[in-house]
């Protein structure tokens, strides 16, 4: 027990509180270290499990679509973003694949957030209809993601 000047209180010393804020520090850290590796381990496949779910069209496309992203920029982190596949870079999303069947649309889209370094005058696309995807697509696609984590616009 602690006796202050007019009140007593019970508690931990000042040492003692250190000691536990020193040791919180090092357990936070360690687990940032394993919760970091397991949270992109796990975000990785869980866009594989959703591209896996996607109608066979979707699929397809998805798939190249993610091969050719974490070709193109490895530096972008597979996540999941509103139940589509996304690719982040320290944590904010730089582009994502949606799927026609999210919407019930005609076609899938390859999107881009304000994040990526697409900028071109005053106005550039920030979206992408996608069909299909062939040689010259990827290629584009390849283009368009090293530009969006490029230093400079």
């Amino acid at each position: 027990m602690k006796t202050t000047d007019s009140h007593q209180h019970e508690g931990f010393s000042a040492e003692e509180r250190a000691a536990m804020k020193e040791h919180a520090r090092e357990v936070k850290k360690a687990a940032r270290r394993v919760s970091r590796e397991e949270k992109a381990a796990e975000a990785v496949r869980d866009v594989l499990a959703k591209i896996a779910g996607m109608p066979d069209a979707d699929r397809v496309m998805a798939e190249r679509v993610h091969a050719v992203i974490t070709a193109s920029a490895p530096e972008l982190a597979p996540r999941l973003w509103y139940g589509m596949p996304a690719y982040a870079l320290d944590g904010g999303v730089v582009c994502f694949f949606q799927s026609a069947e999210k919407f019930k649309s005609r076609y899938a889209t390859l999107g881009f957030s304000d994040r990526a370094r697409l900028d071109d005058g005053p106005m550039w696309p920030a979206a992408f209809a996608l069909t299909e995807v062939t040689a010259e697509v990827e290629a584009r696609i390849a283009g368009l993601v090293k530009q969006a984590v490029s230093e400079s616009p």
